[in-house]
């Protein structure tokens, strides 16, 4: 059942967005070589207690850490470690959810560790663009699957992939509710879109041809890409009013 939110519950989401986004502004300089992805983890916690929310990711189905960090082939649910240190050249996705007064903010984005070589930034700001081209084909009345139709004809013309197994989801009270989002074309998302729905788009993009994904054995959490290229992504919690989107999460 897809929740609309009334107009005291869009207000609550409205604050998480924002702490949400401002968490990632206040992380960006940090994200820079010779970094470990665990100090970023633990700068992020402390800025939400700070600010009274709760880290959503922390202890969510047993995951260890409150953030995300997947770096390069990483898709996502990287676990921050002391042992990943970022370098030059390198890419990461930071991804942060909030919980601020019983209701979530999410968002993400992916930064360029220094000086990266062309075929990695152009990937990088295609991944972003792909985000706002499926936030644009929001509007009520409309197709959900719109926005995968939009991500996927910007995106096939670089000979990029765009992951399947992973999409957005809907957001409000609980961390993941229905709808689940695709970000390519298909009648599965072949749902009428209603002011007061609120979900992420957060398009998942592989430099390779394959967007098939490999799960750790190991950790049961890290998503890498199966051909080993570099993925990027970018994430908004997003709401439909009666004119289009309004991105909760803006920073």
């Amino acid at each position: 059942m897809i929740l609309i939110k009334n107009r005291e519950e869009i207000e609550k989401m409205r604050k998480a967005g924002k702490l949400a986004a401002q968490l990632l502004d206040y992380i960006e300089p940090f994200v820079k070589a010779g970094v470990s992805t665990l100090y970023l983890n633990d700068l992020c916690e402390a800025f939400t207690q700070k600010h009274g929310a709760v880290s959503a990711p922390l202890n969510y189905g047993g995951f260890p850490k409150s953030i995300c960090t997947s770096i390069n082939d990483v898709v996502c649910h990287g676990i921050p470690s002391e042992k990943d240190i970022l370098k030059e050249g390198d890419i990461v996705n930071v991804d942060v959810t909030l919980i601020l007064d019983g209701y979530y903010g999410d968002t993400s984005r992916t930064f360029m560790i220094g000086t990266v070589d062309e075929k990695t930034k152009n990937l990088v700001n295609r991944t972003r663009n792909a985000l706002y081209r499926g936030i644009d084909a929001v509007n009520p009345g409309k197709y959900l699957y719109e926005v995968g139709r939009a991500i996927e004809q910007y995106i096939g013309k670089f000979g990029y992939s765009i992951v399947r197994s992973y999409g957005g989801h809907g957001i409000g009270r609980n961390f993941h509710e229905e709808p689940h989002v695709l970000h390519h074309f298909s009648l599965e998302n072949k749902i009428r879109l209603r002011e007061g729905m609120t979900f992420t788009i957060e398009p998942m993009i592989n430099m390779g041809k394959s967007y098939e994904v490999v799960t750790s054995s190991t950790d049961g959490w890290t998503v890498t890409t199966a051909d080993g290229s570099i993925s990027a992504q970018f994430e908004h919690t997003i709401l439909v009013t009666s004119k289009g989107a309004e991105i909760l999460t803006k920073a």
